[in-house]
């Protein structure tokens, strides 16, 4: 699956760039508060607005402080999957569950730097584990190859049975760096600039698409 990130896109024409990723499986939507990251993006009143212009599932990436308070909102809009951070999140098994009740699915993730081992628990609540392969709050940052080993441990557990859950990857991916992300395992690649920055967004979606399930079979 790609998921175009909006990150990369104009925010002008938010409609108009939704419109130009057609046949996405997810659009990902970067959500950021300036105090558990860098930076200052968009909120819970574009994503509403993000969901009456396109019928693409929102895929909302909340790096946020206290998404325990502020998560449900996005689900309860009519987001097709919200994860939050494991490093900000309070009590991740409730969220997770509150988030369910409010008709998201419920993704979790971790920064580079976070071990995946302490959260295997915690996972089995959890519908996506978006792993990031670059520090979140910027876009346009380069791949970090070192997290893929999260991505091969989450890969084997979910094959063996012991999670049901899709795997994200997000961060510096692009025609370089999906093979080996899709090698390891991934399910489903956030790319931003190598979609939006190409001439034809549709189009690079369609070949990121190809070269990831060419190494998946």
């Amino acid at each position: 699956m790609i998921a175009p990130s909006i990150l990369s896109a104009d925010f002008a024409r938010l409609a108009e760039e939704t419109a130009a990723v057609r046949g996405a499986d997810w659009l990902h939507v970067d959500v950021m508060d300036a105090h558990f990251v860098p930076n200052l993006t968009l909120g819970l009143p574009v994503v509403q607005s993000l969901l009456k212009a396109t019928d693409i599932p929102i895929d909302c990436h909340l790096m946020i402080e206290d998404p325990d308070r502020w998560a449900i909102g996005y689900a309860e809009a009519g987001a097709y999957n919200v994860t939050v951070h494991v490093e900000a999140a309070k009590d991740p098994i409730a969220l997770a569950r509150n988030l369910k009740a409010a008709g998201a699915k419920a993704g979790l993730s971790v920064k580079p730097g976070t071990p995946l081992e302490p959260y295997l628990e915690v996972l089995k609540h959890y519908d996506t584990l978006l792993v990031m392969s670059v520090e979140p709050g910027f876009g346009g940052q380069s791949f970090m190859p070192e997290v893929l080993d999260k991505v091969r441990t989450a890969r084997r557990l979910v094959d063996t049975g012991h999670l049901t859950l899709v795997v994200e990857i997000d961060g510096g991916i692009n025609d370089d760096t999906i093979e080996a992300a899709a090698e390891a395992g991934v399910d489903c690649f956030v790319a931003g600039s190598a979609v939006y920055g190409a001439q034809d967004p549709a189009a690079a979606v369609s070949a990121l698409r190809a070269k990831a399930a060419a190494v998946r079979g």
